[in-house]
């Protein structure tokens, strides 16, 4: 077939430098990603096609996104990496098996797409260490989610692999794909460019009024310059004049094509409607169909003839554009004959899932087979792709069911996954559906109860736990165990929305609900015993409170609850434990609910996931596991669009100790939760802000910050600023304030058992106290703390009690204290403690150099974070699955990283940078 668009290129200088340029790059050993973006007709395809042909020595990898195939899970990702295959044994275990399961090569649960993302990284990098990878993606914004989600991954970590990944979008919203990632906008030719792409398209006279007529109307969009001057008759190139019409570019060329199709023979119309409903490009696929419907090799001839389609070893349309005018052109019984022949010819053993997709798109009216046949396949997607690709069969599933109930119940269930797959907008629609459907009141409360988790999970507003207590009152008297699950929902909901909740929806509202409701029936499970626990700890003394959450926290622990369950109630059971003030508890759930949220792909739990064991690691002292789950967390909040505060950074900048930076951070953060309704977001900013200040010594501010924390109800949260309230309001000479605080510090520290918490209230006691009775609770503080993995409160404890003991006039006594404690805070980066400890330690006598905390100036955050995974051990393989990034990556860090600090191997890592005071990390501590 002759040339199927423009001419390669009209000008464009521009965008062929950067292309250049990107390529010289990847040659000479580093990755280049770019998004090209314009509308339809606009060069995106030639570009793509220009860096092919100058990709000489290069390996070329190029897929197409095609709208059909837009809700097939991992579709497009196996038509880019089915060639690279090969080197997929060199992949690391998990990545090697996440791709296997993901490609449908062998069984096994849902892989994490974090995982999936890697293993194509790892997969191109392996290509590209023999000859560099050019990976030419078009028409990007067709393909599939989990596709998306996955090269979006790959394509922020793509540093120095020799690969070029370039993704041609159309835009076809206000959605902007792959957002972050460096972009090539491509506008239309400029006038001069566009005349001489008209003249060389025709040798007719072109009156120059109708030329810069097409050049307006068009504003320069190449393709359909061509399209329009080709259908002009010479009357109207010498100055005659069409109607102008004001639709965008895109519908001029789909009716321009639409007419082109619909001109053609019946049998070459009906042979592109074939092609157009398989995305796949398999011609003997194509041809196979063609038999099935009676058509021969000769209805592509007037087809290829037109330049419109194509077909070799591959089919191919000469613009996506089409593709779906051929696809509209066709009658509604015809697009179901084609995808009935499609489906007849495609393997059930091999392609399951694009046969049943074709099977439903080939059935008129309701077909309760096909639907329970969808259901299975969701099954198998959410085995191979998790939640997202589950609730894509669900919802066709529940769009072919014939009876209302059972229809309005299938709606629910794909609401439900889209909900975990963060589409919320998705999930309100099918809702609406359920809504239309629903034939008794337990549907209706259930739909009303998932209305108000999909709204928790969007905008974590305080509308929503009103909602779900509504859901929760109406679902009483049909379901007890729907009911009880509602109000758990509706406590969590409460808990973030604290204060900022709208009436009826506060903690105490929702607990007061929770107990009146009738308790469900059979055997009570973890979510019940959970649900008690947590209105007992709002409505009872903690004498009471404790030992119910206790047993809630070892059900949970103890049980074999399903993936629902704990992406259901995980963040709750977490709280529970942090109420016991057991840190090992509410590692082990953190760790637990993180666990099932990867392995599911539920992103949308994930980001709270992540968020609530940032703060874990924090605790223990484990900055660079914080840091590296925060990486995690910003990419499950981007692919997922979900917006909360991330706790992590907040506390994390607050140990840092640098308001220039901390400040900011927190008032934006603050000021973001106040707008979502988010008042837990809230009081995080104001915990960070306390800890910040205290760091610095400003105790005023620390106190004011504190005691905004502290006088909120926000269930086991409140508990946890008193801390901090009592240390800043005696250090700011406030007694009656710090003694209050403490009493208020004891009640919620009365928990047999632990040391965490007898800890923290024998600092606040040694804080108020003086002489003897100050030095034997600050004796008790440290051995308390010292039996547990929280090093950042012992290393606090240890300031106060060497202030104490400095102020005491035992100097010797306060310097072994206030050692150990710089040693820490130096170990985390905590610059502002580490400095107010220090400045004690010179007030002692001790000589001590003011020493950069724990980093090196030469060296970005990436690269120490590097840097001291190698040194301690770690393979370039592990430092790269950890940090999401490529082994070659890895290495290229660390060449840069010898190269900054003067060494030339890894041994002289251990000499070059400063050493770490030896302690569990929060994986080693959750076990």
């Amino acid at each position: 077939m002759a040339a199927t668009g423009p001419p390669a290129f009209t000008g464009r200088t521009r965008e062929r430098l950067e292309l250049d340029g990107a390529l010289d790059r990847v040659r000479g050993g580093e990755s280049a990603v770019l998004v090209i973006r314009g509308e339809a007709g606009v060069g995106k395809t030639a570009l793509l096609r220009y860096v092919a042909d100058q990709a000489a020595g290069c390996r070329i990898a190029q897929i197409a996104g095609v709208e059909s195939e837009l809700e097939l899970p991992f579709a497009a990702l196996h038509q880019l990496c089915g060639p690279m295959l090969g080197d997929l044994e060199a992949l690391p275990e998990p990545q090697e098996q996440a791709l296997q399961v993901a490609f449908g090569m062998r069984s096994g649960n849902a892989p994490d797409r974090f995982v999936v993302g890697l293993g194509v990284l790892s997969m191109m990098a392996e290509v590209a260490a023999k000859r560099p990878l050019v990976c030419l993606v078009d028409d990007a914004q067709w393909l599939d989610e989990a596709t998306r989600q996955v090269l979006g991954v790959a394509a922020r970590r793509l540093l120095a692999e020799s690969v070029m990944l370039l993704l041609a979008v159309r835009e076809t919203g206000e959605e902007r794909l792959f957002a972050g990632l460096p972009d090539l906008t491509v506008a239309g030719l400029p006038a001069d460019e566009a005349w001489g792409l008209l003249a060389a398209a025709t040798p007719r006279h072109l009156d120059e009024r109708v030329r810069d007529r097409l050049v307006a109307e068009t504003g320069g969009n190449p393709l359909a310059l061509l399209e329009l001057v080709g259908g002009m008759s010479e009357a109207e190139l010498a100055g005659g004049f069409a109607a102008s019409s004001a639709a965008p570019v895109s519908d001029h060329l789909h009716e321009h094509y639409l007419a082109r199709v619909r001109a053609l023979p019946d049998a070459t119309r009906q042979l592109m409607l074939l092609a157009a409903a398989d995305p796949t490009g398999d011609s003997t696929l194509l041809w196979r169909a063609a038999q099935k419907v009676g058509l021969g090799r000769e209805a592509a001839e007037p087809a290829e003839t037109g330049q419109l389609l194509e077909i070799g070893p591959s089919v191919q349309f000469r613009h996506p554009l089409v593709r779906s005018a051929a696809y509209a052109a066709g009658s509604p019984d015809e697009r179901r004959a084609v995808h009935g022949a499609l489906a007849e010819v495609t393997d059930p053993e091999t392609d399951p899932d694009r046969r049943v997709w074709h099977v439903a798109a080939a059935t008129a009216g309701r077909d309760d087979e096909v639907a329970a046949e969808l259901e299975r396949s969701a099954d198998r997607a959410h085995a191979r792709a998790g939640v997202a690709a589950a609730a894509v069969f669900l919802q066709r599933a529940s769009a072919l069911t014939s009876d209302p109930s059972a229809r309005a119940d299938r709606a629910l269930g794909a609401a439900h996954a889209y909900l975990h797959a963060g589409s919320y907008d998705v999930a309100l629609g099918l809702l609406a559906e359920a809504d239309a459907d629903a034939v008794d009141d337990l549907q209706r409360a259930r739909i009303e109860q998932l209305r108000g988790e999909i709204n928790r999970a969007a905008t974590a507003g305080g509308e929503a736990p009103a909602l779900l207590v509504q859901a929760a009152r109406r679902l009483e008297s049909l379901d007890a165990r729907f009911a009880r699950d509602a109000y758990l929902d509706a406590w969590g909901a409460a808990l973030v929305a604290g204060p900022l909740a709208t009436p009826d929806g506060h903690l105490e509202d929702v607990s007061v609900a929770a107990r009146a409701a009738p308790p469900a029936p059979g055997e009570r499970r973890p979510q019940d015993l959970l649900l008690d626990g947590l209105v007992s700890l709002v409505l009872d003394p903690p004498s009471q409170a404790t030992p119910r959450l206790r047993d809630a926290v070892d059900s949970f622990l103890g049980s074999t609850l399903t993936d629902d369950e704990w992406l259901h109630c995980g963040g709750l059971a977490a709280n529970a434990a942090l109420a016991l003030w057991d840190y090992d508890s509410w590692s082990a759930v953190s760790a637990r609910f993180v666990e099932v949220a990867r392995g599911c792909s539920a992103l949308a739990p994930l980001v709270g996931a992540l968020n609530l064991r940032r703060v874990v690691a924090l605790w223990a002292g484990d900055v660079e596991a914080a840091e590296a789950l925060g990486v995690e967390e910003e990419v499950a909040k981007g692919v997922t669009g979900t917006r909360r505060a991330p706790y992590g950074d907040l506390f994390l900048t607050a140990y840092q100790g640098r308001p220039e930076t901390a400040l900011p951070l927190i008032a934006a953060m603050a000021e973001e939760a106040l707008a979502r309704g988010e008042g837990l977001g809230v009081y995080m900013a104001n915990r960070a802000d306390a800890l910040l200040h205290l760091g610095l010594g400003q105790y005023s501010e620390a106190a004011a910050a504190a005691q905004r924390a502290a006088s909120g109800t926000l269930g086991p949260f409140t508990g946890q600023a008193l801390p901090d309230l009592v240390e800043a309001a005696a250090r700011a000479g406030d007694d009656d304030l710090a003694a209050d605080t403490l009493r208020r510090l004891q009640e919620v520290t009365a928990v047999e058992g632990s040391d965490w918490a007898s800890g923290l209230a024998a600092r606040g006691r040694a804080l108020v106290s003086s002489g003897a009775d100050a030095e034997r609770a600050h004796v008790e503080s440290v051995e308390r703390l010292a039996r547990t993995v929280l090093r950042p409160e012992l290393a606090r404890t240890r300031l106060l009690y060497g202030e104490w003991l400095r102020r005491e006039g035992r100097r010797m006594d306060a310097r072994e204290q206030l050692r150990a404690a710089y040693d820490v805070f130096v170990a985390m980066g905590a610059e502002g403690f580490a400095e107010r400890t220090r400045h004690e330690l010179l007030a002692t006598g001790e000589k001590v150099r003011k020493r950069q905390v724990d980093t090196l100036d030469e060296l970005t955050p990436q690269e120490e974070h590097i840097a001291r995974m190698a040194r301690d051990g770690r393979t370039n393989p592990e430092i790269a699955a950890e940090l999401f990034i490529s082994p070659r990556t890895v290495e290229w860090h660390l060449r840069k990283v010898f190269g900054k600090l003067g060494i030339t191997s890894r041994k002289g890592l251990h000499d070059a940078l400063p050493t770490r005071s030896r302690y569990p990390t929060v994986e080693e501590a959750g076990r």
